[in-house]
């Protein structure tokens, strides 16, 4: 599957546009973190952008969520590591993340809530001018994107041995690569 085929998938499974533009930038920040690890990008984009495609079925049955797109995903041919790098990211009981590629994107997914956040904060609203000290204040202030887990950003140290700050900066760069495909 190309990266143009899983976006015409997901905009035919997921309503909600600030969604959609959540996978893109999940998909711009997996694809950065394939290339850091020594891992494929492609392969990794396609999980980001594919890792919510279930939303629209499991948004009030949340211990389903990934378990159905994995069932839909491995239907439609996609191989088994990116199906259940989708299926973990939750990081249900039964299904927690064990590969690298099912840690960066359970770690990676609360990231682009956080930087769009602080897009939002910022006084151009321009995500072309944030910086990563500016995101790294917004991460210190528990009220600020309070839905933004930092408790799961924070394994990015132990999971892929990456410091927080440096994290924090490939997330950031990835999605400022697709600035105008998310509206920011």
């Amino acid at each position: 599957m190309t990266r143009d085929e899983a976006l015409k998938l997901v905009k035919s499974r997921v309503k909600n546009k600030n969604l959609v533009k959540h996978m893109i930038a999940v998909g711009a920040a997996m694809r950065s973190f394939a290339s850091v690890l020594g891992s494929e990008p492609d392969r990794w984009e396609l999980a980001g952008i594919l890792h919510d495609i279930d939303y629209d079925k499991t948004v009030n049955d949340f211990p389903k969520h990934g378990l159905v797109s994995y069932d839909e995903l491995i239907e439609i041919g996609i191989d088994e590591d990116i199906a259940s790098a989708v299926r973990a990211h939750p990081a249900h009981k039964d299904f927690m993340p064990k590969t690298k590629m099912e840690w960066a994107l359970h770690i990676i997914d609360p990231a682009t809530g956080l930087i769009v956040a602080a897009t939002l904060m910022h006084p151009s609203k321009k995500i072309t001018e944030v910086d990563t000290e500016f995101v790294m204040r917004r991460f210190g202030e528990k009220r600020f994107a309070a839905g933004a887990n930092r408790e799961q950003m924070k394994l990015c140290k132990e999971k892929l041995g990456i410091p927080l700050d440096k994290y924090l900066e490939i997330v950031l760069k990835a999605m400022q690569s697709v600035s105008k495909e998310i509206g920011l």
